[in-house]
């Protein structure tokens, strides 16, 4: 049934993985981030095998714990993360069940390790709400701190505090919740399925006796609140300006027409822009029309000149489309030269992804 459920939620994210790109777009940055979150552990009653005469099948029983995890990762900006975990579990125990006779447990099972996660975010059309997948493989250490269980009437006394360690690995399915008022800054919430999948000995003892304690595979299922910061997201952009228009025919106007980011497709408030180019350009002796492309400073520069220029065609064929004549229009691309808002590199500025059509 614990298998089962492990495979169950890393196929779900392998498919939320594989529908992700054409159901969604990119997360929303780029870039390094740091997390951190804390919450409820519940783990599967784990068994164990001692050289006990009582019983070959025992079981220590706990009631939960807590769990906390820290990260340092890497934001691709196509939608998918690597980072580096950090995380810590640790749970009492309550019962030592498998016995003929009920047996009280104490002391605690403290679970510490390391692991290394991919993960893809997903852009589901709200921008308060990006749903998370993923899974990661690392080592893991068990501590049986201060272990006791007693029986009732003293036929037994099991007693452990060793650490033994081994490879681990997790399915991790979450949602972030960004902070308007706060760039970068985020609230996740997640669900962590981890499971050590080695037998491990520990060193113990019995009424005196050593012995060796085998924890068989441990599953533990978290459930944590967190928060994740990443570093250089700049606020959101205001909305491009519309394209001013003259109250009175000019010896030369200029239409300004804004794209999405890496996009050079016409939305419809584009082709509106361009339809009013391409009306204003009969009601004035035009006798050429430039068409001038740009981009904003995401991107290497020799993509970007070619960006430009595919917009500024895209213009061009929509003004021959209203009824311009191709012969008076001029096509010039100049990448991320010329900015309308100067920026720095790298930044994705949606007022300098525009085409200018200028009417003389």
């Amino acid at each position: 049934m614990r298998l089962a459920r492990a495979w169950l939620v890393a196929a779900c994210s392998l498919a939320a993985l594989a529908l992700a790109p054409s159901s969604g777009r990119a997360q929303p940055f780029q870039g390094v981030y740091i997390g951190a979150g804390a919450g409820f552990d519940l783990p599967e009653n784990t068994r164990i095998g001692t050289p006990l005469p009582t019983s070959p099948r025992l079981t220590l029983n706990s009631n939960g714990g807590f769990a906390g995890i820290g990260s340092v990762g890497y934001g691709l900006g196509n939608g998918f993360r690597f980072e580096l975990e950090g995380n810590f579990r640790q749970y009492g125990l309550s019962r030592l069940s498998g016995t003929p006779f009920p047996t009280a447990a104490s002391g605690k099972l403290q679970t510490y390790g390391v692991m290394a996660n991919v993960l893809f975010d997903m852009d589901i059309g709200f921008p308060w709400l990006y749903p998370y997948v993923g899974g990661g493989a690392g080592y893991a250490w068990t501590h049986t701190d201060s272990i006791s269980a007693m029986s009732p009437g003293g036929g037994f006394n099991l007693s452990s505090n060793d650490t033994r360690g081994g490879f681990a690995f997790q399915a991790i399915a979450g949602l972030s919740f960004p902070i308007p008022r706060m760039p970068g800054f985020s609230v996740t919430t997640e669900y962590r399925f981890m499971d050590i999948p080695t037998d491990e000995t520990f060193n113990a003892s019995v009424n005196g006796a050593p012995v060796g304690l085998k924890l068989h595979e441990q599953w533990s299922n978290s459930f944590l609140v967190g928060l994740r910061y990443a570093f250089g997201v700049a606020p959101p952009p205001s909305p491009p300006a519309a394209a001013p228009v003259a109250p009175a025919p000019a010896p030369a106007r200029t239409f300004q027409v804004f794209f999405d980011w890496d996009k050079a497709t016409l939305t419809d408030r584009a082709r509106q822009i361009v339809k009013e180019a391409a009306e204003g350009s009969t009601k004035v002796q035009t006798t050429r029309i430039e068409v001038n492309g740009y981009t904003d400073t995401s991107g290497t520069p020799q993509y970007n000149k070619g960006l430009s220029i595919r917009r500024a065609e895209a213009v061009a064929a929509e003004l021959v489309k209203d009824g311009v004549a191709r012969n008076i229009i001029s096509i010039q691309g100049f990448g991320e030269t010329r900015l309308l808002v100067p920026t720095g590199p790298g930044v994705r500025e949606p007022q300098n992804r525009r085409v200018e059509i200028i009417l003389h």
